[in-house]
């Protein structure tokens, strides 16, 4: 009897805290992340198999969301790993991610005023360089801004009601965000097909393109984000008291509106004058 119960108390965790099973999937992410930038370094010299490196490592990427998403849920809502305490860790860890996100824009607005404020000779020191076509701001970016803005008051509704423990309001609110992210989406790819500029046109198309372009993917990653949010408070795993994988994702989606409102100000509008 006294062994049986040494061994389970030997077994018994005295602790809050999550001590993380070893996982390939950081890995296999970096991995991923390292090929999805090689491919796109050969496709942007126009090497032959640029695009194919490009694309598997996208694809590799999007399962390894998928199956390391599904481990931290698998945590989260069946093994009751995450405590309190885990949880005010992880949004420590959200706070340091997304601060890490906007070292990273704050690269591409550096490079757009650094070429825009002082022009240089080669391009005709003046902004926009000459022969540059730019797109009108009160067009289709003046659009997207309405939906993204739009987006957020709806991700914000469905926070509120699901603290609310208002679960119709909350799944409407949550569809209406994912339905107006992927028309934004929609009209940012029909932009770039009615653009008179490609990313090979000088200062103004690269900063221009990649600028929006990463913005871009970090709409599709937040897309992707709220739509396993969706099925998840479908399937009764997000509750009143236990959804930070939705907070998360809220957080994720606030910062890619302010993004967007730098990113139309600054390049679309003043940039475009």
């Amino acid at each position: 009897m006294s062994t049986s119960i040494a061994k389970n108390y030997k077994h018994y965790q005295r602790h809050p805290f999550h001590l993380v099973d070893p996982s390939p999937w950081p890995f296999v992410a970096s991995l991923s992340a390292f090929t999805c930038t090689f491919g796109g370094v050969l496709y942007f010299h126009a090497f032959k198999y640029g695009i194919p490196i490009l694309l598997s490592g996208f694809f590799s990427l999007l399962a390894v969301m998928f199956v390391w998403w599904r481990d931290v849920v698998r945590e989260s809502t069946f093994e009751g790993h995450h405590t309190g305490i885990v949880q005010r860790g992880l949004r420590f860890g959200i706070i340091l991610f997304i601060i890490s996100e906007i070292l990273f824009f704050f690269a591409f607005f550096w490079a757009f005023f650094h070429s825009s404020v002082t022009p240089s000779i080669e391009i005709g020191a003046s902004w926009p360089p000459k022969g540059i076509i730019t797109l009108n701001p009160w067009d289709i970016p003046a659009v997207n801004t309405l939906i993204l803005l739009l987006s957020g008051c709806t991700v914000t509704w469905c926070h509120h009601a699901l603290v609310a423990n208002q679960r119709k309001q909350a799944l409407l609110s949550l569809l209406l965000t994912i339905l107006l992210a992927v028309i934004f989406t929609s009209f940012q790819v029909y932009e770039y097909t009615v653009a008179d500029f490609r990313l090979s046109d000088g200062i103004y198309g690269s900063t221009f393109y990649l600028a929006t372009g990463f913005h871009g993917f970090h709409v599709f990653v937040g897309t992707i984000s709220l739509l396993s949010c969706f099925f998840r408070l479908k399937n009764f795993q997000l509750t009143q008291q236990h959804h930070f994988g939705f907070e998360s994702s809220a957080w994720y989606w606030h910062f890619v509106d302010v993004v967007w409102l730098f990113l139309f100000v600054s390049i679309y509008w003043w940039g475009g004058l």
